[in-house]
């Protein structure tokens, strides 16, 4: 392997990486100083300005993820260097960067990892024709004899590929296909929280970060969406080295690659990986010198941006009115023949399945509770409370539970518009369609936990049913207001990020050239705070944002995909709710029981002296671990070796030579906490009680929801995500059906929890006064006020967020 490289990447080609790092970074360093400044000057004029959108209803956490790990377990690791499978411990800790090491043991004696995989910009496969349909495009112009053998023979029949474009790919395997679907959702969620490594909380670096890169990629004519626009800052400047050196390398070494296609595949494979560590070393070094540099230039400029902000309004307002004489006739023209014939088209695609998605996120928090409050109707009392509350607290982040919710919103298509207005693919939206449905699922939770813990404080258990009922109302109420709120914003960025570049790119060839003139009408002392190639771009974002609040605004309007109007507003909210957003976390374990549980998946049966060990101990696993039937704990499973490659059959040779697990004691993936006896059975009067309170109109569903009910409540809620029945709605549902489950009259009374046809609840319409208390009006129009006038000093009102995430408006409603 190491001959390879230095063979391939000899002094020359190590000048071609160091010369390419260089000048794409000081073309960015250009830009970021540029957006910096602008970016600073759209903070402070917010800060002064306080403009802000529609209050949310919902609490929001602060620290989700505070001594908490997502999931562990052992696999099947190939490794490059003696070809073989081994089976390695791997950890999830709260941070997604995966650890792996030598066997459990050494995780729990607080050893340093063997390595550690940060997810960001790969994809996760489950089948071996799936890589190789990718592998195949790394050398697409290179002929060579294929070789007999595969490229990889898997050691079981159920595989775990993580396939990356530039970086190193790593190859798993594990003993069952209830294995492979849990770790497959386990790295989802690594990739898909990696991806979004720009915080949200930098005001001015993120903004001005974003800005820079789009800026720099539309210099070279790339104007549409960018799937690598993922991970920290240091992983996308890489990602934007290696799109352009990567071709360029190839070039010089494929020729002089020897050996059947297999193999050239692999060399390729180890260069490339080889190439995107030598430019990462080198971008992050100095993307951190040219941060540190406007760092430490901050202060005077903030004290003179406060001192001039009025001036600089002004002269901004007078370059904006130039420019949009001479830009908008054009803008115009452009819109009525080639966009606004395909905006309600874009937006009917994007609002279907994110619906959906936010939709089942719902029904998941609902379904939750409504066996939390069934289990506790069966105790009678809070002993189990604390136990149960601490596995709802970390809902949104358990994989394997929201996957439902996330395969809703990748159903989403964009075919016929991709080419169009160059969207690469639709993995930008609904990677950032996830991220917001994570959020507002636990925005729900810690919004009902708070609200539970406040009701339960000297209150007797015999009203302990009742009560999480009528918490449950108000938060599902809550969600269902604010999940109108994020959609329609995302629906905005959405739009504007398909349709913006696609109009600079119609438009830059007819207007940048009288673009220079209007940089005299700037004041020498405010040039770094208005740029005119800024503005351009804010007065096309203008020209288009009218519409594009319009279709929105009617989707709401008509009750589509129960989308909120802008005037309905929660009148009747709790007004000291978000004071409760400040206290602590909840201690549910300690204050309701169940704090004394170790489980052997936390390593509280493992006696090992050190803080580092102490601290593992006490960590809290999000998803349980996986025993199958009949196997026995290996503690030192690293030992065990799987034959190489020559021994192991091709799947599909014969079922004589197919890997038998059932007949096989199969490889241990850890150990599940024993089940109680008495969970295994469920008291008549849950039953009873679903059924006496169900609506009459759903007599044909009752047979069928108590068959489901008997089977799925148990006193503690499955690890496994629980899946639709007759007390679930259908996953086919109409969108209309996404409203509140409750009415008035049963979050006053407090009344039991009751079943029907669709989900098991008795449903209200979201847009009903007496359910708001807001006053409903008719279709809205649009007026100026409605339009955001953009950011201040020519930065445009949209970036690119997090993982390529859509543009995001400054203004809500």
């Amino acid at each position: 392997m190491g001959d390879v490289i230095s063979t391939h990447l000899d002094e020359g080609k190590r000048e071609i990486i160091t010369a390419r790092t260089g000048e794409v970074m000081g073309e960015f360093g250009c830009l970021y100083e540029q957006q910096y400044a602008l970016a600073l000057v759209n903070s402070l004029r917010f800060e002064i300005e306080g403009r802000e959108g529609p209050q949310p209803q919902l609490l929001h956490r602060k620290v989700p993820l505070e001594d908490k790990s997502i999931f562990s377990g052992a696999l099947f690791q190939y490794l490059e260097e003696n070809k073989k499978w081994r089976n390695r411990f791997f950890f999830v800790p709260d941070t997604y960067r995966v650890q792996y090491y030598e066997n459990k043991t050494a995780y729990q004696r607080g050893l340093h990892p063997k390595g550690t995989i940060n997810c960001a910009g790969y994809r996760v496969l489950t089948s071996m024709d799936q890589y190789l349909e990718l592998l195949n495009t790394s050398l697409p112009d290179v002929k060579a004899k294929v070789s007999r053998s595969p490229f990889l023979k898997c050691a079981t029949q159920f595989p775990l590929l993580l396939w990356h474009p530039y970086s190193r790919h790593y190859y798993f395997c594990v003993t069952s296909e209830k294995e492979q679907e849990k770790w497959h959702a386990v790295f989802q969620d690594c990739v898909r929280h990696t991806n979004n490594g720009l915080s949200e909380e930098c005001k001015v670096q993120t903004p001005a970060f974003t800005d820079a890169v789009r800026l720099y990629r539309q210099a070279h004519g790339q104007y549409g969406t960018w799937d690598m626009m993922c991970g920290m800052p240091p992983q996308i400047l890489t990602n934007l080295v290696m799109e352009t050196l990567l071709p360029e390398l190839r070039s010089l070494i494929t020729p002089r690659l020897k050996g059947k296609m297999q193999e050239r595949q692999r060399n390729w494979m180890l260069i490339s990986d080889a190439v995107y560590g030598l430019v990462q070393g080198q971008a992050q070094a100095q993307y951190e010198a040219i941060v540190q540099r406007c760092e430490a230039g901050r202060p005077p400029l903030d004290t003179s941006i406060r001192t001039d902000m009025d001036q600089i309004i002004t002269s901004k307002e007078h370059v904006t009115n130039k420019i949009r004489a001479l830009v908008l006739p054009k803008a115009e023209e452009l819109l009525r023949g080639s966009v606004q014939p395909y905006i309600s088209s874009i937006l009917e695609a994007l609002m279907e399945p994110t619906s959906r998605g936010f939709s089942e996120v719902r029904d998941v928090f609902f379904r939750e509770l409504v066996d939390m409050s069934k289990n506790a109707l069966n105790d009678g009392s809070k002993d189990k409370l604390g136990e149960r509350m601490e596995k709802i607290s970390m809902l949104a982040f358990h994989p394997v539970k929201m996957q439902s919710c996330y395969q809703k919103v990748e159903q989403l298509q964009l075919e016929g518009l991709q080419q169009r207005f160059d969207v690469s693919s639709p993995s930008v939206f609904v990677q950032r369609a996830q991220i917001l449905m994570r959020e507002q699922m636990d925005n729900a939770v810690y919004t009902f936990e708070q609200l539970l813990h406040q009701s339960l404080e000297g209150q007797g258990s015999e009203e302990l049913c009742k009560t999480i009922q009528r918490c449950q109302d108000r938060v599902i109420k809550k969600y269902d207001y604010d999940s109108s709120t994020v959609r329609k914003k995302f629906f905005r960025e959405a739009l504007l990020q398909i349709l913006i570049p696609y109009m600079l790119k119609q438009l830059s060839p007819s207007c940048k050239a009288d673009l220079p003139h209007f940089q005299e009408l700037i004041f020498e002392d405010f040039t770094r705070f208005i740029l005119v190639e800024s503005v351009f771009e804010e007065v096309v974002l203008q020209s288009v944002m009218k519409d594009i609040m319009m279709a929105v605004k009617e989707a709401a309007v008509q009750r589509r995909h129960n989308l909120y109007r802008d005037s309905i507003v929660l009148t009747d909210s709790d007004p000291n709710l978000h004071l409760l957003g400040e206290n602590p976390p909840i201690d549910w374990a300690g204050q309701f029981g169940g704090e004394g549980k170790q489980p052997e998946e936390e390593g509280g049966e493992y006696d090992a002296d050190g803080v580092e060990a102490q601290k593992r101990r006490r960590v809290k696993q999000v998803v349980s671990m996986i025993q199958l039937d009949g196997t026995a704990m290996l503690p030192y499973e690293s030992c065990l070796e799987v034959p190489g490659v020559e021994g192991i059959p091709e799947e599909g040779e014969g079922d004589t030579k197919a890997p038998k697990t059932e007949s096989q004691p199969a490889l241990p993936n850890g150990t599940a906490e024993p089940e109680n006896a008495e969970n295994k059975t469920t008291a008549p009067s849950v039953v009873e009680e679903a059924q006496s309170q169900a609506p009459s109109g759903n007599a044909p569903q009752e047979a069928e929801s108590k068959q489901s009910i008997e089977t799925e409540s148990t006193l503690d809620p499955p690890q496994e995500p629980a899946q639709p029945d007759a007390n679930s709605v259908p996953r086919d549902h109409c969108d209309s059906s996404f409203k509140s489950p409750t009415s008035e009259a049963a979050e006053e009374e407090g009344d039991a929890i009751t079943n029907s046809g669709k989900g098991g609840i008795a449903v209200e319409s979201p847009q009903s006064n007496s359910q708001t208390g807001a006053e409903v009006s008719g279709k809205d129009g649009v007026s100026e006020s409605d339009i955001e006038t953009g950011p201040l000093c020519g930065s445009v009102a949209f970036e690119i967020g997090p993982a390529g995430s859509p543009y995001s408006t400054a203004s809500e409603e």
